[in-house]
């Protein structure tokens, strides 16, 4: 009985996520953007991938999407395909890739609380490999200007700004609501401008703003945090959510304005 419930109870929650999803999902089949699938490879592995072009006439910025703790869903990919629409090649990497059942991706895993299950399992290295294979690739598309900033959300944003410590030659990172990295070392390495979105109902991030401003004044590089009073942690997702709240709906409207100007001026 008690084995009953808690199969039940799992395809409860299943089912409700994939409810969660469906106005991200209707989005996506509305969009007027070109989409597509890609596998980025490097040495031994490959990385599905969801590609998304602007309606643009001019060569342009490639942003790397990195998505939540619950891998690459439907809203995952319609952040990007919302990010291609203000101008920009969005390439959102499923960084599950192979670690799903039977070497699968995201959408192989039973439930989203498996994808969150799997991906703290997943080593460093390889995702700042994955996230170096998709900037090399995307970087080189005959459609983009070789300019590349990185964008992230939850754990996506902790990866965001983590990536910056590896990569330099980034124009920007963006870290929503993700920590940095705990060696204060790491810094030195970063030579670009880090922009931090942060709802005001998120302590246990938040945390960790005032250490990370220190470390980053003391490497003397940029880092711009922003809180956006009431918001709660994933509110540029739940902000746009049908039953958004206020505080997560104008601080996700707030945000993306910020996005936008920042993303414009690279």
């Amino acid at each position: 009985m008690k084995k009953l419930t808690l199969i039940l109870s799992a395809l409860f929650m299943s089912s409700l996520t994939m409810a969660q999803q469906e106005w991200a999902k209707k989005q996506l089949e509305e969009s007027p953007r070109h989409h597509e699938w890609v596998k980025v490879k490097y040495g031994d592995r490959v990385v599905e991938s969801f590609l998304v072009y602007p309606e643009v006439s001019n060569k342009a910025t490639v942003v790397i999407v990195i998505h939540e703790n619950r891998g690459l869903n439907d809203w995952a990919r319609s952040i990007a395909d919302q990010i291609a629409g203000e101008g920009y090649i969005a390439i959102a990497p499923d960084l599950l890739t192979g670690s799903g059942p039977n070497g699968g991706k995201t959408s192989d895993f039973a439930s989203s609380d498996d994808a969150r299950n799997a991906i703290y399992q997943l080593s460093q290295d390889q995702v700042t490999a994955d996230l170096k294979a998709i900037q090399n690739y995307a970087s080189t598309l005959p459609a983009a200007n070789g300019k590349v900033a990185v964008i992230g959300f939850c754990w996506g944003g902790s990866q965001s700004f983590r990536y910056a410590t590896n990569q330099s030659d980034l124009q920007a990172a963006i870290v929503c609501y993700g920590r940095a990295p705990q060696e204060e070392q790491v810094f030195e390495s970063i030579t670009a401008p880090v922009y931090g979105f942060y709802g005001g109902n998120d302590a246990r991030v938040n945390a960790t703003i005032e250490s990370t401003t220190a470390n980053m004044k003391a490497a003397g590089k940029h880092y711009e945090p922003v809180i956006y009073d009431g918001a709660g942690h994933g509110f540029i997702r739940s902000g746009e959510m049908p039953n958004a709240g206020a505080a997560n709906k104008k601080g996700r409207e707030e945000a993306w304005k910020r996005l936008k100007k920042i993303l414009a001026a690279l």
